[in-house]
């Protein structure tokens, strides 16, 4: 008996584990090439906001420090007039007033860059430079010495010596004298540089004639004893002066107006109709130009009006135009 035999095979099936097929060369390629321009970029992008912030930042702090710089530097005409107040304890002749300065302060301030003519070396001096210190502020007084010193302690600084001929005691002959000359040596509009009045100051330097000054404060010469210089001339010198610029208006201040001779020839040479203000000791008159009235002998148009009756610290005018 014939034994057939099978042979039986088992196949066992597993399942492949695929790997995942590598990108082609060019694909990863590229892929690279844009990873490091994204990081390129952003590199790029932080380096110039830093470089932007650091700039402003430089920049901002540079122009606070000159801003800062600039706000606390003073003119050296101010420093010298803080320093020189902050100092002064004990001064011998009577200062200003406070409402006195305020008043002529304010007339400095309506004009930009003002011409400031001031009669006297006071107290108030380097205040008034320093006030002043963008305009131009020119001081006389009969004290060669004092004049000479001013200049010397204060660079920068215009002042001149006068010399005054005039007595306090001699003014009802001086007023007299000029009234009698008011159609040729005395009169309101002139040069002063070739007056042969008594009461003009002519022996100043010629440049002085020519300015246009914005304002004049009469607070000198000495005037408080007969035999003292006295402020006639420079009252008279004050209104001829405002009288004769080509155009405009003077502030014209005179101090120590309870005076006689001050009172006595501001009436006559500014006159009433031209004062402002009384502020204390102080009188302030806004003259108008009269060069195109050049013929005209007198200097006011109410002559018989009277200033001594006028009240102190009230406005009297209105304002100016």
């Amino acid at each position: 008996m014939k034994t057939n035999s099978n042979n039986t095979k088992l196949i066992l099936l597993h399942p492949s584990l695929h790997k995942q097929s590598p990108l082609p060369t060019n694909a990863a390629t590229l892929f690279s090439s844009h990873r490091l321009s994204l990081l390129f970029f952003f590199l790029l992008f932080f380096t110039l906001l830093f470089t932007c912030t650091l700039i402003t930042t430089t920049i901002s702090s540079t122009a606070t420090s000159t801003s800062a710089a600039a706000l606390f530097t003073l003119p050296p005409s101010v420093s010298k007039a803080l320093l020189h107040y902050a100092a002064a304890s004990n001064i011998s002749a009577k200062p200003m007033s406070s409402a006195e300065i305020t008043a002529l302060s304010k007339a400095l301030l309506l004009t930009p860059r003002p011409n400031f003519l001031v009669f006297g070396l006071t107290h108030e001096s380097l205040l008034w430079a320093a006030l002043n210190h963008q305009g131009r502020t020119v001081f006389l007084d009969e004290n060669e010495y004092a004049i000479s010193k001013f200049e010397q302690s204060n660079s920068g600084i215009e002042a001149y010596d006068v010399q005054f001929t005039t007595k306090v005691s001699d003014f009802p002959k001086l007023l007299s004298q000029a009234r009698a000359q008011t159609q040729t040596d005395c009169r309101p509009v002139q040069n002063l540089l070739f007056s042969e009045c008594k009461l003009a100051i002519n022996d100043l330097p010629n440049h002085i004639y020519q300015v246009a000054w914005d304002v004049i404060l009469v607070d000198g010469p000495r005037g408080y004893f007969p035999g003292a210089p006295g402020r006639m001339s420079t009252i008279f010198t004050a209104a001829v002066l405002a009288r004769s610029t080509k155009a405009g208006k003077t502030h014209v201040f005179v101090h120590d107006f309870g005076r006689e001779v001050e009172r006595v020839f501001s009436d006559e040479f500014l006159c009433q109709e031209n004062l402002v203000q009384l502020v204390d000791s102080l009188g302030h008159f806004l003259v108008a130009s009269e060069v195109h009235e050049a013929e005209r002998t007198v200097f006011c148009r109410n002559s018989s009006s009277s200033l001594s009756s006028l009240p102190s610290s009230k406005d009297v005018g209105g304002e100016e135009d």
